[in-house]
């Protein structure tokens, strides 16, 4: 019994076994924040600070990853698989009055979706979070990201450079 608990432990840790790298390539450029998205989760901001991030822009490349004045030089970041589920669970609280949240309430149809995580040293946003905006980011389609910040979801979209 005990080496089929550790090799059920191994195997799951082989599924969520991830490596440092820089900022993968289908996140690099330029984007701006549009809106809030609306979900059931209690947050640690109020509508004063939320509405202060819409229209600020998030930029990632391999060298840095920046929103407004605050940069990281040299991120590293992991990329992810997570499932809906996952997500909900990792996400959201256990209790009927907890936080709730879904990839449906996001607006993501698919059954998973690509997660990617900036590793930083903690920053002093609002001082309710040690959080950048941006630093960790579902990415909807190519050109739409969610994140959140204090549990508050956002929607930002890829500035097209036009030629």
């Amino acid at each position: 019994m005990k080496k089929m608990l550790y090799l059920m432990i191994l195997v799951l840790g082989l599924v969520r076994t991830i490596s440092a790298q820089t900022i993968p390539k289908e996140l690099w450029g330029t984007w701006t924040i549009r809106r809030e998205v609306p979900t059931t989760t209690i947050s640690c901001w109020g509508e004063k600070e939320a509405k202060k991030l819409i229209g600020t822009e998030i930029e990632y490349s391999a060298q840095l990853f920046r929103w407004d004045k605050v940069t990281v030089n040299n991120p590293t970041a992991e990329k992810t698989t997570i499932s809906a589920q996952q997500f909900h669970d990792e996400n959201s609280g256990g209790g009927a009055n907890d936080s709730q949240v879904t990839f449906q309430q996001l607006g993501i149809k698919e059954g998973k979706v690509v997660q990617v995580v900036i590793r930083h040293p903690p920053a002093s946003i609002t001082g309710a979070t040690i959080e950048i905006p941006g630093d960790s980011v579902l990415l909807k389609d190519k050109d739409t990201i969610t994140f959140s910040v204090c549990n508050v979801y956002f929607e930002a979209h890829r500035r097209v450079v036009r030629r």
